[in-house]
């Protein structure tokens, strides 16, 4: 196992520890897996794509570290939070 640290987005933000690909893996060169293109069995066009996931690699082994705090939504972005919403400099 490879360990680096990384910003997770999902399900909540946090810092958490992963594992990486390794980085002279004949099979996938460091990438961790391969794209595969498929197409269409009745016309034979280009489909999409598929990863397949080389073994050297587990992209689901993964460690929470230290959840961040969410934060805080403005409810009225439009409105300066340090101003009282009044001026007393021209034009009034």
């Amino acid at each position: 196992m490879r360990p680096r640290i990384r910003l997770a987005t999902w399900p909540r933000l946090a810092v958490v520890l992963t594992d990486t690909p390794h980085p002279s893996c004949p099979d996938c060169n460091g990438e961790g897996g391969h794209n595969r293109d498929y197409g269409d069995h009745e016309t034979g066009e280009y489909a999409g794509t598929e990863w397949d996931p080389c073994p050297c690699w587990n992209e689901n082994r993964r460690w929470p570290l230290l959840p961040l705090p969410r934060l805080p939504r403005r409810r009225h972005p439009d409105v300066d939070p340090w101003g009282t919403g009044y001026s007393d400099e021209p034009p009034f």
